[in-house]
């Protein structure tokens, strides 16, 4: 049995023997061993994880300091907050295979914009955000400021105006990026100009409302990154820095911009004592023989200089939104 572990931890270890199943609690245990050799922990999220709600676990996870930095979408970034805001005018559609193409026209009327199974309210949630976002990239840029997108979200969070708009039927325990806000966590947003904030962003910039360059980019946040990495990671020059792992849920650019800092520095910075990532899971179902970044098997990281051949890896085939709170919930103890 799984020593001093809850119910769910408990279950896990008993029905979860054999495959994939297998393969989630080794991943879960060398997450947990990584952690208590005194290592650090990248989280990757791609995907609707937040809309999937996965702030249920998450935040806990952040709480406890078993997640140092986290690298997502900017859809992520902002649909957590989303969510805090207007879960309860959301809609979920449990038949949305039989939706016809009238039925989806009809939705957009409505403003309900679907994310599978689920419908986020544009006025209550997109504009929402919106109006509280807009105000605070006016401010910096009114100040000769520069941020980068997770940035302006915790400044908005940290607004009292904000806090006054919380769902009441949504716990704020349960939102990670406020869990992150808190602690002041590091994010990397690779690509957030394919947000719904991004968006936005672009067309006051278009309209001439702001300047482009009161966002920090992508360049910007993979510099930044290389700085963090550098000083994270054990390498002589920082001997007693812990190994990094990287845990990666779902594919796309979420990992792939954040992964290849190691490669980066070792081959173009030419600093060739830069550690390899200590750890890697990743949960997804893409199929490898589609050539696609999403379904490379661990060790095809190996020949671009991301994981060394001795890096604990898995992978677990598997539903994202089924995983992951099950593998949180083995490393909190649930």
């Amino acid at each position: 049995m799984a020593t001093g572990k809850g119910p769910i931890s408990q279950f896990i270890t008993s029905h979860y023997k054999h495959f994939n199943a297998a393969a989630l609690v080794d991943a879960a245990q060398g997450y947990e061993a990584h952690l208590t050799s005194g290592g650090k922990m990248m989280i990757t999220l791609a995907g609707a994880m937040s809309t999937a709600e996965l702030g249920r676990s998450l935040a806990e996870m952040i709480r406890q300091g078993k997640v140092d930095i986290i690298s997502c979408t900017g859809a992520n970034l902002e649909e957590d907050l989303m969510n805090l805001v207007a879960h309860s005018h959301y809609e979920r559609v449990p038949h949305y295979r039989d939706l016809t193409p009238a039925d989806e026209r009809a939705l957009l009327d409505r403003g309900l914009n679907r994310v599978t199974d689920t419908c986020i309210p544009e006025e209550e949630a997109f504009r929402k955000l919106q109006h509280h976002i807009h105000k605070v990239w006016s401010q910096a840029e009114a100040a000769g400021n520069r941020f980068f997108p997770h940035e302006y979200m915790y400044q908005m969070i940290r607004l009292p105006e904000f806090a006054a708009e919380y769902d009441p039927n949504v716990d704020p325990k349960n939102s990670w990026m406020l869990a992150a806000a808190e602690r002041n966590l590091p994010i990397v947003v690779p690509g957030w100009e394919d947000s719904t904030m991004g968006n936005i962003f672009a067309s006051y910039v278009i309209k001439g409302e702001l300047q482009a360059s009161t966002m920090k980019s992508g360049i910007e946040y993979m510099a930044w990154l290389a700085d963090w990495y550098t000083q994270n990671s054990r390498n002589p020059s920082n001997p007693n820095a812990p190994s990094v792992g990287f845990f990666q849920i779902g594919g796309g650019i979420a990992g792939d911009f954040p992964i290849c800092v190691v490669p980066m520095l070792y081959q173009d910075m030419e600093m060739e004592d830069i550690p390899f990532w200590g750890y890697f899971c990743q949960i997804s179902d893409s199929t490898t023989s589609y050539g696609s970044y999403s379904g490379a098997v661990p060790n095809e990281k190996i020949t671009w200089g991301k994981l060394d051949a001795d890096t604990p890896k898995f992978i677990v085939e598997s539903d994202a939104t089924i995983v992951a709170p099950l593998m949180f919930a083995w490393i909190l103890g649930w």
